[in-house]
């Protein structure tokens, strides 16, 4: 895994990176398993009254949806890694599984998760890359992902490229977690995780380079706040390159700089040790 920068042929492809899709089985070709796919009906960004309510959202390329098994509730059952595949719904990249029972599904494929492995669920798993485990049968220390917050909900968190999450410790049927934002928390040691460490690790380090690129994923052109009109947004108005003196905000009036979000009274604060670490001041 790689990214390859594009020669300058045009202002768009100057500066511009891709993947080198050196992980995949399938670099010049994606073959996704037919039984494993559905179609994605896309909203635009509207909800059922046809309103926009997620502004930006609109286009973007026709694909389908992989189903991937985030419970990994097959338990005691070996499956062999057939192909590692692109998904164009997620930053990551996953893995199709064939079951000793016949059974084919996907997986977010780990860091270092090759074709021709074998992988395990369940509490006499071993330790090892791409094998899922209660949490309380992993050891103190490894890096894991696809965690959930529920037993049996399925992997909520550290699903992203290249995301790691650090098991830190057990106590009194809890484990301490430390999550990519920094945020520690604690979360049953009933629920789940699989082990290693997210693949596709520099996904984060690409280049756009050109307007068209994005359109193809699917984002449209935002306008600026301070550029639109008062009843349109908060920063709108006034003569000039104005923003009226107030705090930078988005279109509800939420603060874009370091406002909580966050409700004072969520029931899941009593699970949170520390929150997550805050970003440096631009200079």
């Amino acid at each position: 895994m790689g990214v390859r920068t594009m020669k300058p042929t045009s202002p768009g492809r100057r500066g511009m990176q891709i993947s080198d899709w050196a992980e995949l089985t399938y670099r010049n070709r994606n073959k996704p398993e037919k039984g494993l796919l559905q179609k994605i009906k896309k909203t635009g960004g509207r909800n059922h009254h046809g309103c926009v309510t997620a502004r930006g959202r609109g286009g973007g390329h026709k694909s389908k949806y992989r189903l991937v098994d985030f419970k990994r509730r097959k338990d005691e059952v070996p499956a062999k890694v057939v192909s590692v595949e692109y998904d164009p719904n997620r930053t990551a990249r996953i893995a199709l599984l064939h079951y000793a029972d016949g059974e084919k599904r996907y997986i977010l494929a780990p860091l270092g998760l090759e074709v021709g492995d074998m992988v395990v669920s369940g509490d006499v798993a071993e330790p090892k890359v791409g094998n899922a485990m209660p949490l309380r049968s992993i050891p103190t220390g490894l890096e894991i992902h696809n965690v959930e917050l529920q037993p049996g909900r399925g992997g909520q968190l550290g699903r992203a490229a290249g995301a790691i999450v650090k098991l830190m410790g057990k106590e009194g049927g809890m484990a301490t977690i430390q999550l990519p934002s920094g945020e520690m928390r604690k979360v049953s040691l009933d629920c789940r995780a699989t082990i290693g460490q997210i693949g596709n690790t520099e996904h984060n380090t690409i280049v756009i380079g050109n307007a068209g690129r994005h359109r193809w994923m699917g984002w449209r052109p935002v306008s600026r706040g301070c550029a639109q009109n008062p009843h349109s947004h908060p920063m709108g108005g006034g003569e000039g390159h104005r923003s009226g003196g107030r705090h930078p905000m988005g279109p509800t009036g939420v603060l874009a700089k370091g406002g909580k979000t966050r409700k004072r009274k969520a029931r899941s604060n009593k699970f949170i040790i520390r929150s997550r670490k805050k970003r440096g001041k631009r200079r």
